[in-house]
């Protein structure tokens, strides 16, 4: 199929994207960087900057430009010398303060430190000036402090458009300053415009943009290399847990399954015994069957688990397995009398698991919300993620809803509100979805549908159910 320009550069964009690393990740790598790198030798620089700022002249002609540009650097210095300060308090409890709380005030300290380093770039040289350098380190600073795509590439941005602005205000003071004077008092005070400002300028914003663009780069490769290594990690841990939890199955199942035989003739030879009255144990009979249900009924589970050493784990894309059920249950040729609503998201984490299980979940989901409206109406499918790490499903009908002291009892084994039905159906979807570490749940309201939701978290271990 061929791509639009439209699809194309936001195929481009997303392979080209940093993968943002979890929670965890994110603040760990800020607590490193920005309290306790950034934030000691900011106060070293300010400590040894103080006195040069408020004290020292910069330049040995005075001029109206040149006083206007200095003393406003030294208002905006103890703006920037306030900001800080609350800065670093934030940042001493940030372990306190909510996620996005402390990106924003980090992303707003890198654009202040920006601007504080183009006006003292301003102030002592222009674009000949090394504190040029200190530039560059803060665009290598912004990239590990602000994994997101978008937040890093803008403050980057302004980094460099703020290089620009103060290189050609030094050029325009330094004009006004000479102007002020005859050629030989300007040769007498050595001001003198840069021979060739333009070269200087291009091979120093080169430098800049060619600095971002490496550590953006950097960091995909990076990124992009911790997630495979996480997702092969977690393959093996899957497939390993998977496999042991079928070969215990197994042999459980092959353990139990000849005694319960072996109970069964006896429990019928016992009962021709009763019938030619050898005795009257039917007591005792009716106990022995009802045991003996009881055991298949565990064996047919762990059948069931055993059956999980047959497959094999997948990355799965959740929008596109939805996708997939739906097709399943309602195909074009049938013409349901449905309407179905999609709401997914536009980024998913992948969810590692089997994809029999995944499907068999959402089949019987959305197979229920097919019955419940036989006369037709609208069914939602809605995915996303719910907090940091967390894929919800939801699939709501507009069917006739499910009684209160019905909603408690739907995920038991067996137990069904249908006439027709087994109960085995939301059985297997809550199996399925604890064994990753998820949860299902039905909410309804009668004469106003049902919906079901199951939530997945990003990283999980397989449990066996019931367990803790």
């Amino acid at each position: 199929m061929k791509l639009t320009p439209r699809q194309w550069l936001k195929r481009l964009w997303k392979s080209l994207e940093v993968p943002v690393p979890d929670a965890t990740q994110v603040r760990r790598r800020l607590e490193i960087v920005e309290r306790n790198i950034v934030l000691p030798v900011k106060a070293v620089g300010i400590v040894v900057l103080l006195p040069a700022i408020e004290f020292s002249s910069w330049y040995g002609t005075v001029s109206s430009a040149l006083d206007v540009v200095v003393e406003s650097i030294q208002y905006f210095f103890w703006v920037y010398l306030a900001l800080n300060i609350a800065f670093g308090a934030l940042l001493l409890s940030m372990r306190r303060l909510p996620l996005g709380l402390v990106q924003w005030i980090i992303f707003t300290d890198c654009l202040v430190d920006g601007v504080l380093l183009s006006a003292l770039t301003l102030i002592s040289g222009g674009y000949d000036s090394l504190l040029f350098w200190l530039l560059v380190a803060l665009i290598v600073r912004n990239a590990a402090s602000m994994p997101p795509a978008l937040s890093q590439l803008v403050l980057n941005g302004w980094t460099v458009l703020f290089y620009v602005l103060a290189g050609v205000a030094d050029v325009a003071v330094t004009q006004n300053v000479m102007e002020m004077y005859d050629e030989a008092t300007r040769r007498a005070l050595g001001l003198t415009l840069p021979e060739n400002p333009t070269e200087s300028f291009l091979v120093r914003l080169s430098v800049m943009v060619l600095t971002a663009l490496c550590a953006y780069a950097v960091q995909v490769l990076l990124e992009k290399q911790r997630l495979a290594l996480q997702e092969a990690q977690e393959f093996t841990l899957r497939e390993g847990e998977l496999k042991s939890a079928g070969r215990m199955a197994a042999e459980i199942a092959h353990q139990i399954k000849n005694p319960l035989a072996i109970i069964n003739n006896a429990v019928f030879s016992l009962q021709k015994a009763v019938r030619e009255g050898k005795g009257d144990v039917d007591k005792q009979i009716q106990i022995i069957q009802e045991e003996v249900g009881r055991s298949d009924r565990i064996v047919t589970e762990l059948i069931g688990y055993a059956q999980l050493s047959e497959g094999h784990v997948e990355k799965l894309s959740v929008p596109e397995e939805l996708d997939r059920a739906l097709a399943q249950v309602f195909p074009p040729a049938a013409h349901y009398p449905v309407r179905i609503q999609r709401d997914y998201e536009e980024h998913f984490p992948p969810l590692l698991m089997q994809r029999r299980h995944l499907s068999e979940a959402l089949v019987n989901l959305i197979q229920n919300a097919r019955d419940a409206m036989e006369g037709g109406g609208n069914l939602f499918v809605s995915a996303g993620l719910r907090g940091e790490n967390t894929i919800e499903i939801k699939i709501r009908d507009e069917g006739p809803g499910i009684p209160r002291d019905k909603l408690e009892r739907v995920f038991e084994p067996y137990y069904t509100t249908k006439p027709k039905g087994a109960g085995l159906g939301l059985a297997i979807v809550k199996h399925n979805v604890e064994l990753y570490g998820g949860t299902a749940r039905a909410e309804s309201q009668l004469g106003k549908g049902a919906q079901f939701t199951i939530t997945f978290p990003a990283r999980i271990s397989i449990k066996p159910a019931g367990t803790t």
